[in-house]
């Protein structure tokens, strides 16, 4: 028996009283509307009968099969996009905050002097958390035949001991023997740069130095490593050195000053509306300038690679759902003359559409629910496929000096996780049915040419 005639037995014995009615047209109103009830179990069974592969509609299958694997790659890639952008942003954000602040209070005419006094009442603002008096420069460091620019940090011991995003990396001891003058800690990459460890020493030397008959020379001075710090952020790992506030001061000739106010708050996304009260607080004659300024070009560069990134994986389960509407088109096609049949039985053009769409929506459906479950893995165990594929490949897959980050971060943030699986869903659920109001619109007498 051919496969069109066991897909018509099969229909026959399932809606059998349907098909026993006599013709006259309000008998097969009245079974129609007894056995045609909305979504209703012969529905189901045919529509889920059509997706199984056969010998005549295989290539059919095959465009279905390609749909299903179209929304599923689609769903997973955009699941996985979303939540790497919104890991790295997440990183970014709390490394260079947690050792930058949120906002640096500064004097508009030079160095803060009575930064004690202003830091107390700065600290008394409302949502202030932190506020840490910090001296800045830029130096060259030497050790071994080596150097490099780097950026030279002064503040307190206390200071730094809060400071959670560094002291929590700090090797054994690094805060104990950071005091006096003759102590520092450098970035992990800056010692492996330079060949050091905690206890050798490293000559820093600054461009403005003592003031001579023969123009100004520069400084030159050793330190005594204390150890060293990973914030995991491979930019700050290798170009930082923090220093006792009153080393630096004495090393950059700026008295009893410093550069500014670090300065942190409960939520730093909302500090360009905080910046006014902090100001206020510092008085007048300053300036507070916030991260949002500083580091303005960083993150808008990375929130507008993450929208077009979105919109461009958004196209796959697009192309997808398109693939479930001509794969629906070539099914109605092939199945006109049960079509014929079903509407000769008594069954509305209302249960054909039904058929239809639901035989389209289960691709879209299962697609989807394959889709997230695959992101939501991925992006679960990313670090450690991550690793494996590196090792398979024998490459470097994530490289920390390009990306500033020592792993890859994921943070899939449930609001598009669910924005993504309504997308998928609603451009499936579109795609049925426009196939699927051509199959209720087929009449029974010109379905038959198509046999």
């Amino acid at each position: 028996m051919s496969d069109r005639h066991a897909d018509t037995a099969a229909l026959t014995e399932r809606v059998g009283p349907m098909a026993r009615v006599t013709p006259s047209r309000p008998q097969v109103d009245a079974g129609a509307r007894r056995g045609t009830r909305p979504f209703a179990a012969f529905e189901w069974m045919i529509a889920l009968r059509y997706l199984r592969p056969s010998r005549r509609e295989g290539y059919v299958s095959v465009i279905s099969i390609f749909s299903l694997i179209g929304i599923a790659i689609g769903v997973a890639a955009l699941i996985i996009v979303l939540a790497v952008m919104n890991g790295f942003r997440h990183e970014l954000l709390a490394r260079i905050l947690g050792l930058n602040g949120h906002a640096v209070v500064q004097n508009l005419y030079g160095n803060l002097t009575n930064y004690d006094a202003m830091a107390a009442k700065v600290r008394a603002a409302p949502s202030v958390t932190r506020v840490t008096p910090i001296i800045d420069g830029q130096v060259m460091a030497s050790a071994n035949g080596l150097n490099g620019g780097v950026i030279v940090r002064g503040l307190r011991r206390e200071d730094l001991r809060t400071l959670t995003t560094v002291s929590k990396t700090l090797s054994s001891g690094a805060l104990a023997h950071f005091e006096g003058g003759d102590a520092v800690i450098v970035g992990a990459r800056l010692a492996e740069k330079l060949r050091l460890f905690p206890g050798q020493r490293i000559t820093l030397i600054a461009p403005r130095g003592n003031v001579t008959p023969f123009g100004t020379t520069p400084r030159v001075k050793s330190y005594t490593i204390a150890g060293t710090f990973r914030i995991g952020m491979s930019e700050y790992d290798q170009s930082f050195i923090f220093m006792p506030l009153e080393e630096a001061q004495l090393y950059f000739n700026m008295g009893n000053s410093v550069s500014g106010l670090e300065v942190m708050v409960k939520d730093p996304d909302r500090i360009n509306s905080m910046a006014g009260a902090v100001g206020a607080a510092a008085g007048p004659y300053t300036r507070v300038i916030t991260w949002q300024e500083l580091q303005s070009s960083l993150f808008g560069a990375l929130q507008v690679e993450r929208n077009v990134m979105a919109l461009i994986l958004a196209l796959i389960v697009l192309v997808a759902a398109l693939n479930i509407i001509s794969g629906l088109i070539m099914l109605v096609k092939d199945k006109a003359g049960d079509i014929a049949i079903l509407r000769t039985m008594g069954a509305r053009r209302g249960a054909v559409m039904r058929i239809f769409f639901i035989a389209g929506a289960s691709i879209g459906v299962t697609g989807t629910l394959l889709g997230f479950i695959i992101g939501v893995v991925f992006c679960t165990y990313i670090e450690e496929i991550r690793q494996f594929l590196s090792s398979l490949l024998g490459t470097t897959l994530f490289d920390p000096t390009i990306y500033f980050l020592s792993r890859i971060p994921a943070e899939m943030d449930p609001r598009e996780v669910t924005f993504v699986v309504v997308l998928a869903l609603s451009l499936s659920f579109l795609a049925t049915l426009y196939p699927s109001w051509r199959a209720a619109r087929l009449d029974p007498v010109e379905a038959l040419r198509y046999e």
